[in-house]
């Protein structure tokens, strides 16, 4: 065998210290360190993406009240009422992330849109429009209508 020498050193004798030829696989030890550092991304991660999946159902629940407020305008702008002769729009929203109620007399009118499932842990939790375009969560309308 061609022995390698460079400034005296045995370069044949480092590569075959630094060889893996030998080894086979991960030890245990490697497979635990790699476990926990996924393991704590994860949990570093999934809290903010839930947050985020959630935002983006908001607009799922201002289309369902802006579209019902619709329905219950052009009714009133024909039959100058609210209430008799109006269609329904309650019922789940385009996504179903949020159910529509409606409360009306002949004159006015209160949509409210109830979370579903997961959505119901949204910061946001219930909206509700009504005939004069008042808008809850009023608290943090900037945050949770338009913002999605």
């Amino acid at each position: 065998m061609l022995r390698a020498r460079v400034n005296g050193v045995d370069m044949n004798s480092v590569f075959e210290k630094l060889s893996i030829r030998g080894r086979k696989g991960f030890t245990l030890i490697e497979l635990m360190i790699v476990l926990a550092v996924v393991a704590i991304l994860v949990a570093l991660a999934l809290p903010s993406y839930r947050d985020q999946v959630r935002k983006s159902r908001r607009a799922d629940a201002e289309s369902a009240l802006l579209s019902a407020a619709q329905v219950l305008e052009r009714c009133f702008t024909r039959l100058n009422t609210y209430s008799t002769g109006c269609p329904d729009p309650s019922g789940l929203s385009e996504n179903g992330y949020y159910n529509v109620t409606v409360s009306r007399t002949a004159t006015t009118y209160t949509l409210t849109a109830t979370a579903q499932g997961d959505q119901a842990s949204d910061a946001c939790g219930n909206y509700t429009l009504d005939h004069l375009g008042n808008k809850t969560p009023v608290a943090d309308s900037k945050r949770c209508w338009g913002a999605s």
